[in-house]
């Protein structure tokens, strides 16, 4: 049985859309029993995940050591995935690092860092590709699998570096929500020619579990995933495809992009909604996301396609085949097919995948 081996998670980010697939995926089979941190035990999301089953909830912040310390004390593992969108990078970064050393102080076994690429970082340090939700996460990563080096064998660690959720395409209120144009599902967005890694959400489920499963192999690992580098185009080929109905991508340029009605309201506001919009490194909506569409746009990021194989032999490798799981789950669910709940008017909060949506960016630190 390997030093690392862990039987209860703590899990920090538990009720947001990649927390929720992860947490079903740890418990699925009883193997490991998870203890959640939210800020409100009596949300339809920590709700929903109390009926699975080896759940457990502790209610407070992240932003706060006595509740972290209480929750990794209870656990001999954990997954910790910081709401960049709740913090802003400073705050982030302050409590990624005390996540860590807690951790660690409070007998974890092994510590896995939901992490984002460092775009900044990635592109040679070109600030047209500095992305604060990315680059705040990117940086702790690396911090993590620094310290990891002289601390392996105390706790071993691991970062699971995400992207875009494919789910977003679909969803009232993300950086790509479609609109309907003339019976057309479109997506218009600042893309050219560029490809986005998107990952499907059930497949992060799947990779977390590998990770608490293969302690050894995992520890050290920067483990990246993605469905495939998705342009627009096939993505709505395979759109229409699946669904029998039209869609297209209309490449559009950025000053377009901020005058949509729906971004040009949030454009200048703080992207991490708790953060100082007073302090200088505070980054609008505007700059971080105009260095997010860059990073796609010119193909800063890049995933090993063959490693992900390897590991998940029956991952989602295209648009086409998760729109088609997508389109007959939503049916079997009662959701309706992929074209009903693209329409603005089946669109309800519950149809926001993203958590900072659903709460509309109201959740405290």
């Amino acid at each position: 049985m390997s030093s690392h081996a862990t039987s209860t998670i703590f899990v920090i980010g538990g009720t947001g859309a990649q927390g929720m697939p992860i947490v079903r995926a740890l418990v699925a089979d009883k193997k490991y029993s998870v203890r959640v941190l939210t800020r409100d035990a009596t949300s339809p999301r920590a709700q929903e995940l109390l009926a699975l089953g080896n759940v457990s909830i502790l209610e407070g912040s992240f932003a706060d050591e006595e509740v972290l310390r209480e929750g990794f004390r209870s656990c001999d593992g954990a997954f910790v995935n910081i709401d960049g969108f709740n913090t802003g990078e400073k705050a982030e970064t302050y409590w990624a690092i005390r996540s860590y050393e807690i951790a660690i102080e409070e007998g974890i076994k092994f510590f896995v860092y939901g992490n984002l690429d460092y775009a900044l970082k990635k592109s040679g340090y070109d600030s047209r590709f500095r992305t604060g939700h990315y680059d705040g996460k990117g940086r702790m990563a690396e911090w993590v699998l620094f310290q990891n080096e002289k601390n392996r064998d105390r706790m071993g660690a691991a970062v699971f570096t995400s992207g875009p959720y494919i789910e977003m395409v679909i969803s009232p209120l993300t950086p790509m929500t479609p609109s309907i144009e003339d019976g057309v599902v479109t997506w218009r967005v600042p893309l050219g020619e560029g490809a986005v890694p998107h990952v499907a959400l059930e497949d992060c489920g799947f990779y977390v579990r590998w990770l608490f499963d293969h302690p050894e192999r995992a520890n050290g690992m920067d483990l990246e995933v993605a469905i495939e580098h998705m342009t627009y185009a096939d993505m709505a080929a395979a759109f229409e495809k699946v669904t029998g109905h039209p869609a297209q991508y209309i490449d559009i340029d950025l000053e377009t992009y901020w005058n949509s009605p729906d971004l040009k309201n949030v454009a200048d506001h703080p992207a991490g909604y708790n953060a100082d919009p007073n302090d200088k490194s505070t980054m609008s909506f505007r700059d971080n996301f105009t260095g997010f569409w860059n990073v796609w746009r010119h193909g800063i990021i890049t995933r090993d396609y063959a490693l992900l194989d390897e590991i998940h032999p029956n991952r989602i490798r295209s648009a086409e085949e998760w729109f088609r799981r997508e389109d007959q789950l939503g049916r079997e669910l009662g959701k309706g097919s992929l074209w009903e709940r693209v329409q603005p008017e089946n669109w309800t909060m519950d149809s926001a995948v993203l958590k900072s949506s659903a709460d509309f960016r109201t959740g405290k630190l």
